[in-house]
């Protein structure tokens, strides 16, 4: 028996490579079996936990005892750091730009939950429309019809929220509330038989005062309360808080805050995908 072990460059793991020849000798059937066969064994050695693993414990234990997932956001980031974060258990990860999401799918772990939280434009909908876990962005009935086609196309359904907008600012998408409750009185929602309603999504004013923030998420979270009571629907989902202000949104009844610097660091913007 030979055995020897030795280090990679990296440090992550001990490998251990035992040779051996096994002998079984059978004197009743007279049989004599030589096997041998060398073995692998391979001891997982941590490495020095990384920042970004670090950082995914941090929010790990700021949302214990809360009914709260993180989902990592890693818009512009390599693989590298996404695999990082991938080795310290998590498996949630957003993307804002249908580019980037398919490619990164290709390229890493088939158990990664992916995330569509940016602006999703509907000619782009057949490209991520087989492996998408949850579409966060959906804005416009046009895009859950477009969505709901490409679902029948993929022979799957389609798990998305509804992006209300609670903003000041203009420039964010969204449902208003009314847009909502004539959604629902149409009837179309229960003609998409591709497509599941699985919550709303979120995104508050960028300012400092937390009075407006707080008043937002509250009452997105009042709306999904009463689209739950009076409306039927089984939403399940409340997508909202960000790396500014995820305190408040988990306080409002955040089922999932979106947070990709307090992560993985400022975004390399020249790895920005169009």
């Amino acid at each position: 028996m030979s055995l020897c072990f030795y280090q990679p460059i990296d440090g992550s793991k001990l490998v251990i490579s035992l040779n051996f020849k096994w002998q079984f000798l059978s004197v009743k059937k007279q049989i004599f079996v030589i096997f041998e066969q060398p073995l692998l064994l391979r001891f997982c050695c941590p490495r020095n936990m990384t920042k970004i693993a670090e950082n995914i414990n941090k929010y790990r234990e700021i949302l214990t005892g809360t009914s709260c997932n993180l989902i990592a956001i890693s818009k512009t980031k390599p693989n590298t750091l996404l695999q990082d974060a991938y080795d310290a258990d998590q498996r949630d990860f957003g993307e804002n730009k249908v580019q980037e999401l398919a490619r990164k799918y290709e390229e890493l772990p088939k158990d990664i939950r992916w995330h569509m939280v940016g602006h999703l434009q509907r000619n782009k909908v057949k490209f991520i429309a087989p492996f998408v876990h949850l579409i966060h962005s959906v804005d416009s009935v046009r895009l859950l019809e477009t969505i709901e086609k490409e679902g029948a196309k993929a022979n799957r359904v389609i798990s998305v929220l509804l992006q209300v907008h609670i903003a000041r600012e203009e420039a964010k998408f969204g449902f208003d509330r009314q847009d909502l409750l004539d959604l629902i009185a149409s009837g179309k929602l229960s003609e998409m038989s591709h497509i599941k309603i699985q919550g709303l999504m979120g995104m508050a004013t960028n300012t400092q005062d937390e009075s407006v923030v707080k008043a937002e998420f509250e009452g997105l979270k009042s709306l999904f309360d009463e689209l739950n009571a009076a409306h039927g629907l089984d939403l399940r989902d409340l997508s909202m808080g960000m790396s500014g202000d995820f305190k408040l949104a988990v306080e409002a009844g955040s089922t999932m805050i979106r947070i990709g610097t307090d992560i993985f660091g400022a975004r390399d913007y020249a790895n920005k995908v169009v």
